[in-house]
């Protein structure tokens, strides 16, 4: 390999000299973080952490390792029409999940009110984790763990907010212990700005979403398209939470675009859904036609803006237009208002956050004892309270929910 650039990406942090002993393998340094992270136990684990609907709840409806094969499928297929390293985004849609809690985005807010004497709790933030420190494959030259050690590129295109943790801000990359990794893997890239694979990851996380929890609300009778397409008051709820969490577009601009896009035929097919074959058949031609739609606005917008040579790493940004923003943002409300907003009022969902952070407060009680091995040994390295705080989240972090409902019994019995 001469390719200065190449080589910069695909270095690892540390250097293995088993793959540099290894210069003719068939596989690439990219292709071996693919099947790194395919390999890995956090992976396993997202087939039972809750994407929306509690995981093990149905066989139909999605969990974290389902949403993040479909992630992964459509950032491969954007990435490579703009020329990304189809492997880099591939492993970015892969493990965009993979520092989630138990318990979805319900989890994450538990862990995080209680997690501020050691920096807070951030999903992204500790999927950084995951992949350089907690996942048991490579140890550096003093025996501590350096994670999956990914290569630069692939690490990189995981970080979705490329900013270590700042006070009064929610969203962000990097625990402070984790910033020597994280200045390494940032290393030359203009502060605070998304390489154009974690661009296209951020992308097709939305898209995927989008569609398919209106999917799966669809499937499990939580969303009536044909009331709320004759139902202008039902039509402005969702339409308010829109521009309350996703949407900056004007009120009256989110209104009319509800409109047009319910009255598109892909969504009118499906208004009257009642589970029949041909419903189902209607419901997934909705999802390819808005997976699709959503993909290639984005692709011939980038492509419109920046040429037809090969965009990667910092060459472009990815340009999405506003209708197809604006729709996508609109079937996040329909799934917020119909799925989300309804559930986060049930005692099982308030549960849930209980929990997780008594479990956090009897693992710091307890100690090593009641830690898995790895990280007991972490928790008597520890230099202070904070730190055991952060091995006792780490812990928690790492259960899915069934193992975390377990834990919590057998640990407060």
């Amino acid at each position: 390999m001469t390719d200065p650039v190449l080589r910069t990406l695909q270095a690892r942090w540390p250097a293995e000299e088993r793959l540099v002993a290894e210069p003719d393998s068939v596989r690439t340094p990219f292709q071996r973080d693919r099947g790194r992270i395919l390999h890995s136990a956090g992976f396993r684990r997202l087939a039972d952490k809750t994407q929306v609907h509690t995981a093990g709840t149905d066989d139909f409806l999605r969990t974290r390792l389902t949403h993040s094969i479909e992630v992964a499928q459509i950032s491969r297929e954007m990435g490579s029409a703009l020329g990304c390293y189809p492997d880099v985004v591939d492993v970015a849609g892969l493990a965009h999940d993979l520092g989630h809690p138990p318990f979805g985005h319900n989890g994450e807010d538990a862990l995080h009110e209680i997690a501020g004497p050691c920096g807070g709790f951030e999903g992204n933030a500790q999927t950084l984790r995951v992949l350089t420190r907690l996942e048991a494959k490579v140890l550096d030259a003093h025996g501590d763990s350096v994670g999956l050690n990914l290569t630069r590129a692939s690490l990189d295109a995981t970080c979705k907010y490329p900013w270590p943790a700042r006070p009064g801000v929610r969203k962000f990359g990097a625990y402070e212990d984790d910033l020597p990794v994280f200045e390494w893997l940032r290393g030359g890239a203009p502060e605070g700005v998304k390489c154009l694979e974690a661009q296209v990851m951020d992308w097709s996380d939305d898209v995927a979403y989008s569609v398919h929890d209106v999917e799966d609300g669809l499937h499990g009778g939580y969303i009536n398209l044909a009331k709320l397409a004759h139902d202008p008051d039902e039509q402005a709820r969702v339409c308010g939470a829109v521009a309350a969490r996703y949407s900056d577009a004007p009120p009256a601009d989110l209104a009319e675009a509800l409109r047009e896009l319910l009255a598109d035929p892909v969504l009118a097919a499906i208004h009257d859904y009642d589970s029949s074959f041909g419903a189902m058949v209607a419901v997934k031609d909705f999802t390819s036609t808005m997976v699709g739609r959503f993909v290639n606005a984005a692709a011939k917008a980038t492509r419109a803006q920046f040429g037809d040579g090969r965009l990667h790493r910092y060459d472009a940004d990815l340009v999405v237009p506003e209708r197809e923003r604006v729709q996508c943002e609109l079937l996040k409300g329909i799934a917020w208002c119909y799925v989300m907003e309804p559930r986060s009022d049930e005692s099982w969902y308030t549960r849930q956050r209980e929990i997780l952070q008594e479990l956090v407060a009897v693992l710091c009680d307890r100690g090593p004892d009641a830690l898995e091995p790895m990280f007991a040994e972490t928790w008597h390295r520890a230099a202070d309270d904070a730190a055991r705080l952060r091995v006792a989240i780490d812990q928690v972090a790492s259960l899915t929910d069934a193992s975390a409902v377990a834990w919590h019994r057998r640990l407060t019995a």
